[in-house]
Parts: C-alpha cells; sequence; structure tokens
C-alpha cells in the first residue's frame, strides 16, 4: 500500500493509461506525425466565435477541478472586450500545473499527448481572438513540451512557461500573477479575469485536460462527444488512480460507477476502506455506490474534483490519513489571509490531536468550529477546500473519531516516512 504524501507525483513513461476512449489513442510519447495519424489535421480555419455554441452544446466542463461549463469560461472572455474594437485582445493559457499531489493525469497528458494539448489551445486562441497564448506547465514536463511547441508553426504565437510545484500555484489567479510578476499566488478572488487577468486584458484559463477534449469536439462535434457518459456529465475524463492499487490514469466516461472504476483500476474492492475523491480538497466516501459526476445529489453522487481517486485500504486509519493531508495544507497556503495563516494551523493542531491520541470529547466541535470559521472567508478557495475535506473525514470516519476518543482504535497504519 502507498501511503499518502505531500510529494508530487512524478511521471514515469511506464504510466498504464487504460480505457478505449480518445486522449491516449496515438500511443505513448506521440510526436506531431503519430498525432495527425490518430487525429488528423487541426480545422482551425473552421473555428470562429461561433465555435461557443458548440461548446455550449457539448456539455463540455472542465478537468481542473471546478467544473465550471467550458462554454460560459470561453463566452465570458470574450465579452470581456467589450464590443470594442480597440479595446485589448483576449489572453488564453494553459494550466497545466497541477499542484494536486495526488493528480498525474495532466502530466501524464502533456507527456504521451502534448499536441492534442497545443491544438486545443490554438482552438480557444481562436475563437475569443486572443492575441497571446500561455501554456502553463511544471518543471516535469517542461522540456517536452517546449519541444512539442518549437516543432509546429502553428504554435509560434505560444509562449511556455514554467509553473512552480506548490499546490496552490495551479489556481487561476496564481498562474495569472506568476505569468504577469512571477509570483505564483492567489489574486483577490472578487476579481473577474475574464474582465482583466494578465497586464489587464481578458484572460482566459483553462486546464489542460479541456483544451484536449475542445481540439476532439473541433474535429468530431457535440454529437460525438456526448456519446460517452451522460445527460448530466455528457464525455470522458481522466481520473488519477493511487493508493491501494497499481498507480495509473484512466479514462472514463462521464457519470460512471466508483464501484465499476475501482474494479477497472484492478483494486481489490473488499479491501478497500475509503476513497478521497477530487484530491486534497475533494471529499472522502465510502462505501462505493456513488457515480463520479459534477451534477447531482451528495447521497448518491461524488464530484470528480481535480480527477483524483485515492484508495485507503481497510486497515489504514482514514483519521490519520486526513491528518498528514491537513497538515500538508496548511503548511502549502499562501499566507495571505488569516483563514489561512491562522485558521488551517489551527485545524491541524486540533485533527492531529484527536488522531493522535487525545482523549478530550470536545475536539470534535472545536474542528468543526474551525471549519465554519475559514469556510467562506480567504482570499481564495484554498481554506473552503481545506475545511470541506475536513468535514467528510469527520462524517465518513465518524467510527474512528469515537474510537480515537477512547482509546480504542485497532486499525494498522501505514504513516508516510
Amino acid at each position: 500500500m502507498t501511503p499518502l504524501s505531500a510529494e508530487p507525483q512524478t511521471v514515469d513513461d511506464s504510466w498504464e493509461t487504460e480505457g478505449s476512449f480518445q486522449l491516449f489513442a496515438a500511443g505513448s510519447n506521440a510526436g506531431r506525425q503519430a498525432h495527425e495519424r490518430a487525429f488528423g489535421p487541426l480545422p482551425l480555419e473552421r473555428v470562429d466565435a461561433g465555435f461557443i455554441s458548440v461548446l455550449e452544446a457539448s456539455g463540455l466542463t472542465g478537468r481542473g477541478g471546478a467544473a465550471f461549463s467550458s462554454w460560459r469560461k470561453v463566452a465570458a472572455t470574450g465579452q470581456g472586450r467589450g464590443g470594442a474594437l480597440l479595446s485589448a485582445k483576449p489572453v488564453v493559457v494553459a494550466n497545466g500545473a497541477e499542484g494536486e499531489p495526488l493528480s498525474f493525469k495532466d502530466k501524464a497528458l502533456l507527456t504521451h499527448a502534448p499536441h492534442l494539448v497545443i491544438d486545443g489551445l490554438l482552438i480557444a486562441g481562436q475563437a475569443v481572438s486572443a492575441s497571446q497564448l500561455f501554456l502553463y506547465t511544471t518543471p516535469v514536463t517542461l522540456t517536452m513540451v517546449e519541444a512539442a511547441v518549437a516543432g509546429r508553426k502553428d504554435a509560434r504565437k505560444i509562449k511556455v512557461v514554467q509553473a512552480p510545484e506548490t499546490f496552490i500555484s495551479g489556481e487561476a489567479s496564481a498562474v495569472v500573477n506568476n505569468i504577469a510578476n512571477g509570483i505564483a499566488l492567489p489574486l483577490d478572488n472578487r476579481r473577474r479575469l475574464s474582465d482583466t487577468g494578465i497586464k489587464g486584458r481578458p484572460t482566459l484559463v483553462l486546464n489542460v485536460e479541456t483544451l484536449a477534449h475542445m481540439a476532439l469536439i473541433a474535429r468530431h462535434g457535440p454529437g460525438w462527444f456526448r456519446t460517452a457518459g451522460s445527460d448530466r456529465d455528457p464525455g470522458t475524463r481522466l481520473v488519477s488512480v493511487s493508493g491501494y492499487c497499481t498507480e495509473q490514469v484512466l479514462e472514463v466516461e462521464g457519470d460512471a460507477s466508483l464501484a465499476d472504476i475501482m474494479a477497472s483500476a484492478g483494486v481489490d474492492l473488499p479491501g478497500v476502506g475509503a476513497v478521497l475523491v477530487g484530491g486534497y480538497h475533494g471529499r472522502w466516501v465510502r462505501p462505493l455506490d456513488y457515480r463520479l459526476s459534477p451534477a447531482g445529489s451528495d447521497s448518491n453522487v461524488v464530484r470528480p474534483g481535480a480527477g483524483v481517486l485515492h484508495v485507503l485500504a481497510a486497515t489504514e486509519c482514514g483519521l490519520e490519513a486526513t491528518a498528514r493531508i491537513l497538515g500538508y495544507l496548511a503548511s502549502e497556503s499562501a499566507q495571505q489571509c488569516g483563514p489561512c495563516m491562522f485558521g488551517l494551523p489551527a485545524m491541524s493542531r486540533v485533527l492531529n490531536a484527536i488522531a493522535y491520541g487525545d482523549h478530550d470529547p470536545r475536539l470534535v466541535g472545536e474542528l468543526e468550529r474551525l471549519g465554519k470559521l475559514v469556510g467562506g472567508r480567504g482570499a481564495c478557495h484554498h481554506p473552503d477546500g481545506t475545511a470541506r475535506l475536513v468535514g467528510s473525514a469527520l462524517d465518513t470516519f465518524s467510527d474512528d473519531v469515537r474510537a480515537h476518543l477512547t482509546g480504542t482504535c485497532t486499525r494498522k497504519t501505514v504513516r508516510s516516512a
């Protein structure tokens, strides 16, 4: 069993990329020729502002975490110019920062299908008449991405920018701040990037997987995209599966059963204690009779978030696992506002006390109180996501909480080094 770790995952060409869908159809480490053999030429000449209606018909949602409607983001950026002929043209950014430690799908995509991402970035730029295009990626994939961009004449407008390997470096306003000022810290979340982003220009930030899907929708149309998934969650998505199984990237249909995904990943279902869905800002669930979808009731749907499925073995303590994550999140905050500077470390101390031997029954109430204090009050959404994770742990591992407070927890634990 691989324990939860605060260290980012590394890209390895031996990663398994399973499934019979499209994103990796060109094969491993696909160059431009293999890419065009698999997908055909880029139909850039057919793309204009009308492509927004194509995106709307497809139902594509963002694959970076928030699951916001892609067509709305593109439309908002186009409208950010205010219709004036001399207004600043938009900027489009492909976000491959992937600061989430348990996510490696974007790294796999940029390693094995970089040209699909480049195609999507060019299409998004064409749709909003962008003046500048950026591809924002980590040091792990930087050289591969730079080589792919340099080998394409149609990609001359794209500038590749290195993202630091921090948790918050992929937050949209932190992406904009880093490209503009070299500082990968979030800006005030009241600021609309679609109105004023990089150098005051309307800025569209899209996850690299979202752009890869966009490249296929431009080729095959919205009806083709909807042949997979469901009405509420059309198409496919990539998920990073780790923990109590072989580490792998899967392409799965939207609205898929969580148990079916686990089975496809070769997980021993009777040995599963819980699954962390969505990453460090996600939600712990058990049992596995949920569907993976950004829409639906919390009683039977779990949000995919950053596309993370981390499987916890039944022999592991969910409270200890969450305490390790919370300690990492507290250390990775931007330190720009009270909820991050003081609230998250306080929550970490309380959860550690519960997880590692303090039997005071008032600790649970204090943790819940702190969660309410930090939620909705941060300069970015880092405190909100952290509070959501802790709340799900208290709910899902309520039996472990009772056991810890009475000193009777008998789970065998696997602690990070």
